[in-house]
């Protein structure tokens, strides 16, 4: 694409290069592919494509009404025009892992994140969430990492389960799904330091951070997520907010 000097491996590689640097990693959302060059020329380490942001894109509440068509064609579109890595947000897996990877790998996405909800899954910031079982997700991101071809385009499992079954439970979940195979954990809605301190004393693997406006996480800075051993941060509706309030004024 015109302008974008990495390619894909690359994007990958420098990725994981920053991971491994021990400084936090901040990730706005994209909600076009302008948007992602402008997250860019500011100078943040990377682009993330929300399943929220996809569904107010398309008029959709967050229920997981979006299709992987839906998806795997804007973050591909996005992916295009940025030397950043690029996220995305593949809720639930979209009916099937294996093609659900399989198309975003080679769309030239870094990585992707699946969550642990039912298929008619809510915002992680919502009330009355579903859980499936420990042995389901656990299947589900084994079936993510055996349809990947390249080692570096990484897994991120999610865990919704703190606002459900309690942030004990939901670390004992991280605890398995990093068995299974993910390579970065999501711990969602995590209320406050106390509770985000808690999962980095539990779990020594990298960890990303939810900012999210109104939601039911504490809002931090990314230097005291940094202080509490967070290496990714995201901020994925924040882009669109602010485009949307500037059309209101």
């Amino acid at each position: 694409m015109h302008f974008v000097k990495k390619k894909i491996k690359q994007k990958r590689k420098n990725f994981i290069k920053k991971l491994k640097s021990g400084k936090i990693l901040r990730v706005p959302g994209a909600y076009n592919p302008l948007t992602a060059k402008l997250i860019e020329e500011i100078g943040y380490d990377a682009v993330y494509v929300s399943g929220a942001v996809m569904s107010n894109d398309l008029g959709y509440p967050d229920i997981g009404l979006t299709t992987l068509e839906n998806v795997s064609n804007r973050s591909k579109q996005i992916a295009r025009v940025t030397n950043l890595p690029t996220i995305v947000d593949i809720d639930t897996g979209f009916k099937s892992c294996k093609k659900t990877i399989q198309t975003l790998e080679k769309f030239g996405i870094t990585s992707v994140h699946i969550e642990d909800q039912v298929e008619r899954k809510r915002c992680g910031h919502l009330d009355n969430k579903e859980l499936i079982s420990k042995n389901k997700m656990i299947k589900k991101i084994k079936d993510c990492v055996k349809a990947k071809k390249d080692k570096n385009f990484k897994i991120i499992a999610r865990s919704d389960a703190k606002g459900v079954e309690g942030l004990d439970k939901m670390i004992d979940r991280c605890k398995a799904y990093i068995d299974a195979g993910a390579e970065i954990i999501f711990p969602e809605a995590l209320a406050n330091e106390k509770d985000f301190e808690k999962v980095r004393k539990s779990l020594d693997w990298y960890l990303l951070a939810n900012m999210t406006e109104f939601g039911k996480s504490k809002l931090l800075s990314y230097k005291e997520l940094e202080k509490l051993g967070y290496n990714i941060v995201m901020y994925p509706v924040t882009t669109q907010r602010l485009a949307m309030q500037n059309v209101e004024d």
